[in-house]
């Protein structure tokens, strides 16, 4: 062999090494560029579900308190209509027949309240009724016409210092606070 083949042959070994060099760190440049192209893929992925997860937290809170707050409305909606209906209801008792006992116990229980009382106020279309509760119970007490006293009376003492009103929409109203607890507890079962 011929000193040219020699070093033909080195030159060519050495190209051979260098290139298997390179291919080699080509190898474990392209492995770390995969590895922290992997690496910035599951943490972007990691990312987006994490926002992904907060938003549906979000838009689910969002969608619950809306929810809440519609039926919330409807409940108060529900309970102002019940509320309205039952004192159409209360102001139509005077029309029933068996209005003239609930009277005659209205009457009763304000005349305990205030046994002082001198005189007694209803609204004008129930003064007859109201006399004849009082007869009915012996009660000597003058009967007045109130127009702003509906579905039952107002018992009035002495000089107008001190009355008592005790009417079916008062008792409404008077009760409406622990009605209001019943009628949303009824509405959420």
């Amino acid at each position: 062999m011929s000193l040219a083949e020699i070093l033909e042959q080195e030159v060519q070994g050495e190209i051979t090494a260098i290139q298997q060099q390179a291919a080699q760190k080509a190898a474990e440049i392209v492995a770390q560029a995969q590895e922290r192209a992997q690496s910035m893929i599951e943490s972007r992925t990691r990312l987006l579900a994490s926002e992904k997860a907060a938003a549906l937290t979000r838009a689910r809170s969002a969608a619950d308190l809306d929810g809440n707050a519609q039926q919330l409305n409807a409940a108060n909606t529900l309970q102002s209509r019940a509320f309205v209906q039952a004192e159409g209801q209360l102001k139509a008792i005077p029309q029933h027949p068996e209005y003239p006992q609930i009277l005659a116990r209205l009457i009763q229980e304000a005349h305990a309240a205030l046994p002082s009382a001198d005189a007694i106020e209803a609204n004008p279309a129930e003064v007859d009724a109201v006399r004849q509760a009082t007869q009915t119970l012996g009660l000597p007490l003058e009967v007045r016409p109130n127009s702003s006293v509906a579905t039952g009376v107002r018992l009035v003492g002495a000089g107008g210092k001190t009355s008592v009103q005790n009417t079916l929409i008062g008792r409404l109203q008077a009760g409406r606070e622990t009605l209001s607890a019943q009628v949303s507890r009824l509405l959420n079962e």
